[in-house]
């Protein structure tokens, strides 16, 4: 049991960390409790070495380091994130909810649920042969391209991250392959033409209509695949220092599904306020629907201030809705108005 905060939020991507600073700005606690095991939610765990265009303020900015500029703005208030979380329910006792996760309970008098698409894993290799070596040759992330400079690396998939991670880790690389098992891509058109300029330059080789055959190892380390053609079954041996399958994720709500909430096809439907249905409860960001939503970084930081203002209010009614100009606050050193 955990100490008690005002706002908990379930979620560590960009709309949690700015609701947690938001939190911190209105003078309440707050603490983060995520699944994945690093904060920043999709854009750590599916493209951290894009480029993001549409955040104001930023001409560009890499997602990784908007990442960086979130958990920074945050931690000047010393709010915990409990990451690795998996929630499994929300109770109420003694006036006040416990977020309850497979390990641990967190008492809070509120919750903002800014869980994105929800809690989302990688899809896995089907293939047997690979459970052994995922951790330790197969890795479904790439939190740090450089960990993989040097090596001879096969990608598996055909959608965005798999297109991606072939353009980004090829300056990198001693040998990208991209495999997939037909020539029906989903990856963005300027992408897929990039990665077939570097296979005609001769700088990554594709193959279509391939899958993963067996792991070939060099005592407990990953040393080569053995792929097989979808149709003619004919099998080819690459090597290989580690397989990186892009195999898109699986996402789920979850326990989010019983708690009272107002849902609409696996999202949570709010109103203005960023009320849920169930008192005490907010939502933010791309897990929300209402009528007109965008799904976009923008609006979730916009959404995130609304559901904490509402939730901080709701707590102390004493305390106004309207948080004023942060240029203002004394939380910042400056005079308040």
């Amino acid at each position: 049991m955990h100490e008690i905060r005002d706002i908990t939020i379930i979620g560590g991507g960009p709309t949690g960390l700015f609701a947690s600073f938001y939190a911190g700005m209105r003078g309440a606690t707050a603490q983060i409790v995520d699944t994945l095991p690093q904060l920043g939610g999709q854009l750590t765990a599916l493209y951290p070495e894009k480029y993001i265009f549409d955040v104001a303020g930023f001409a560009k900015v890499l997602a990784k380091d908007l990442v960086h500029s979130l958990t920074e703005q945050t931690a000047q208030f010393h709010f915990p994130s409990f990451l690795g979380q998996h929630v499994t329910g929300l109770e109420e006792e003694d006036g006040h909810f416990v977020l309850v996760t497979d390990t641990d309970r967190f008492p809070t008098r509120s919750v903002v649920i800014a869980a994105g698409i929800g809690a989302f894993s990688p899809r896995r290799l089907p293939q047997q042969c690979a459970d052994p070596w995922y951790g330790r040759g197969i890795f479904d992330n790439v939190a740090d391209p450089e960990a993989f400079r040097g090596q001879k690396i096969v990608i598996i998939g055909g959608g965005d991250s798999a297109f991606d991670w072939a353009h980004q880790l090829r300056d990198r690389a001693a040998a990208v392959t991209l495999v997939h098992r037909s020539d029906k891509y989903r990856a963005h058109g300027a992408t897929v033409g990039e990665v077939n300029a570097a296979v005609a330059a001769g700088r990554t080789t594709l193959l279509p209509f391939y899958e993963l055959h067996e792991i070939i190892a060099d005592g407990d380390r990953l040393s080569a695949i053995v792929v097989r053609e979808v149709k003619t079954k004919e099998t080819r041996t690459i090597e290989a220092d580690c397989v990186l399958p892009m195999l898109g994720f699986i996402s789920d709500i979850g326990p989010l599904a019983e708690w009272g909430l107002n849902l609409e096809k696996h999202e949570i439907v709010v109103n203005s306020l960023m009320e849920t249905g169930r008192p005490g409860v907010y939502a933010a960001g791309d897990i929300t629907s209402y009528p007109g939503k965008l799904k976009l970084i923008a609006t979730g930081f916009a959404e995130a201030a609304t559901a904490v203002n509402q939730a901080f209010h709701w707590i102390y009614p004493d305390k106004k809705v309207n948080p004023g100009h942060s240029s203002n606050m004394a939380v910042f050193g400056q005079k308040d108005d």
